[in-house]
């Protein structure tokens, strides 16, 4: 049985904690729509941060339509031999267009209170501006295009997964939807 996961969330909501934990626990395979974004960045040798992988999104969806990177998103997911996948990032209605498609495809929120968020954020520091930045720039980068469909897009979600508990209470539930997922 094939499964596709879609996992959408606001900045640091958790989404790469619970992709980390499922390829662990189901010898799954993940995609992230920024990667492709980070790929070009580093390849043009410009820092990756949260400013620049907004700038080169707007710009390859400008140019190249809204599900641009909706369509490479579906193809490698299509390609893929594994019999668990995880497409991690999806910030955008355009993002699900082409999974929607798919029967094995199945789409969680993962909600997370945003002070907590931010203090993932500082902690994680996954882009080159993270560990230095403010609350103001941490609210501030909430507001901005990629982020602002986020919650109108989480509403589309099958399962909703709170992760503002410990890391075990989320890996519980993240079980606890697997399980359903996996019964039908």
């Amino acid at each position: 049985m094939k499964i596709i996961i879609g996992l959408v969330g606001e900045i640091s909501a958790g989404k790469t904690t619970v992709t980390d934990y499922l390829k662990k626990n189901n010898n799954a395979i993940s995609f992230r729509f920024s990667d492709m974004l980070r790929d070009v960045l580093d390849r043009m040798y410009i820092e990756t941060n949260r400013k620049n992988l907004q700038g080169i999104s707007t710009i390859l969806r400008q140019e190249f339509g809204d599900d641009t990177m909706s369509r490479v998103i579906a193809e490698d997911v299509k390609n893929s031999t594994e019999d668990f996948i995880i497409v991690e990032g999806i910030r955008r209605p355009t993002d699900i267009t082409y999974l929607k498609e798919l029967p094995e495809f199945k789409f969680i929120a993962v909600n997370t209170n945003e002070k907590l968020r931010y203090e993932r954020l500082i902690e994680r520091s996954e882009n080159a501006d993270d560990k230095t930045k403010t609350w103001e720039q941490f609210q501030e980068d909430g507001k901005q295009e990629a982020e602002g469909k986020v919650k109108e897009i989480a509403d589309q979600a099958d399962f909703t997964l709170d992760n503002n508990g410990t890391l075990e209470e989320t890996y519980k539930q993240v079980d606890i939807i697997i399980e359903k997922i996996k019964s039908v």
